[in-house]
């Protein structure tokens, strides 16, 4: 090292730089040169076999990228056309890690701005917005192969929600929704089926989504736990009309504390408890009678919201606590949702629908990395579910 540090007068750490990318590009070059020897059957000014018609054929100049700038190679040919190198490609531009590190940034949520300046600080390289964007463009057809993967014929529960964007739409910020699905499978795995970019909210869009699940392979779901979103349930009957849906006890608690005065939004939410803490169904709606006896005068849309929507809010009594832990509420996919928000706040409005999957699914990778093993308890959960739904699942186990 010291011999080589007084050969080549190293004294700033731009000089090892510099040293290190005059190697880089000559070991690069040498290996290039030595797949033409293997390629051919001689070394180069070597003698070849009176049947060998191929042969050496000059170079064809190539820059690429590297972590210590650009690079100048000059690429073997043959006369034949017939090498294809290994160590860099035909129409590669990098020889790098950068371009995985630029997905591995963009995934925790980081701006192309800072990107940019992180590949300059370490690299020296500029990389432009358009390059950020092509390369994490790359991912597209992976979106596009694991959204459209077969997906499980049974799911014991599957949880439907939305997360809202904003998005540059025709020179205009737009609110889209992101339509997330979130399956356990009965094997008690969980998985995320999909993330679909739309418009608002609806329960039309929901009913292709479900639709989409249907093509996917998905035969059946035995519940589904879903928000307060108004023509829901009947979308879910129109494509799995034996699913039994159950509506997020949570959302019907904020939904009805949003008529209620400040003042009695604690008092609102400990009458409310006893009716989803219940035993029973019965014992849930004579706590929602007493609810209605004390305040149904003064807030008379609670008790109407209840009432309205009693059927798919009073599913979970018909199980044990085991199912009611997972069913009764969607905070597994809003959980999700938290760890999605995490990497998306730095983004107040993201430049296309294309932008907003991108950050998503790879964000969404990172979080069912996490996702190990069965949901606890499951072998206990599964012999009751065998109960209610015995044909569906025993027909899986079999």
């Amino acid at each position: 090292m010291r011999s080589l540090i007084k050969e080549e007068n190293l004294k700033t750490p731009e000089d090892v730089q510099r040293l290190l990318k005059d190697m880089f590009g000559g070991v690069l070059q040498e290996m290039l040169e030595a797949e033409m020897d293997q390629n051919l059957g001689y070394e180069k000014n070597g003698s070849r076999t009176p049947e060998q018609s191929n042969r050496r054929n000059g170079h064809s100049p190539k820059t690429v990228r590297s972590e210590f700038g650009d690079v100048e190679l000059d690429i073997p040919r043959d006369r034949e056309g017939e090498f294809d190198p290994l160590v860099v490609k035909k129409h590669q531009k990098s020889v790098t890690g950068i371009e995985d590190q630029v997905i591995a940034l963009y995934a925790k949520g980081v701006s192309t701005r800072e990107i940019q300046d992180h590949l300059q600080n370490l690299y020296g390289i500029e990389a432009s917005p358009a390059l950020i964007s092509n390369i994490t463009n790359k991912i597209m057809p992976l979106i596009k192969e694991w959204q459209n993967r077969p997906l499980q014929c049974v799911y014991a529960v599957v949880f439907l929600d939305a997360i809202h964007f904003k998005v540059k739409q025709d020179g205009q910020i737009v609110n889209k929704a992101a339509y997330m699905a979130i399956g356990i499978d009965l094997d008690g795995t969980k998985d995320v089926l999909g993330i679909w970019i739309g418009e608002n909210e609806s329960a039309k869009f929901w009913l292709s989504v479900l639709n989409e699940l249907r093509n996917r392979g998905v035969q059946d779901i035995l519940i589904t736990s879903v928000d307060n979103l108004t023509g829901f349930t009947e979308a879910i009957g129109a494509a799995y009309p034996e699913t039994r849906v159950q509506k997020c006890i949570v959302h019907q608690v904020r939904n009805s504390i949003r008529y209620v005065s400040y003042k009695d939004v604690k008092r609102i939410t400990s009458a409310l408890k006893p009716i989803y803490t219940a035993a029973t169904e019965s014992a849930g709606q004579e706590a929602l009678n007493q609810f209605e006896s004390i305040w149904g005068a003064k807030y008379p849309l609670i008790v109407k919201s209840w009432r309205n929507n009693w059927a798919e809010i009073a599913t979970f009594f018909q199980y044990p606590p085991e199912i009611r832990k997972i069913i009764y509420t969607t905070n597994m996919i809003e959980s999700y949702h938290r760890q999605l928000r995490k990497v998306t706040k730095g983004k107040s409005i993201f430049p296309s629908d294309d932008a907003l999957l991108k950050m998503l699914y790879l964000a969404t990778q990172d979080v069912m990395r996490k996702w190990t093993g069965r949901i606890q308890n499951w072998g206990q959960i599964l012999l009751q579910l065998s109960i209610f739904f015995p044909e569906k699942v025993r027909s899986h186990l079999r």
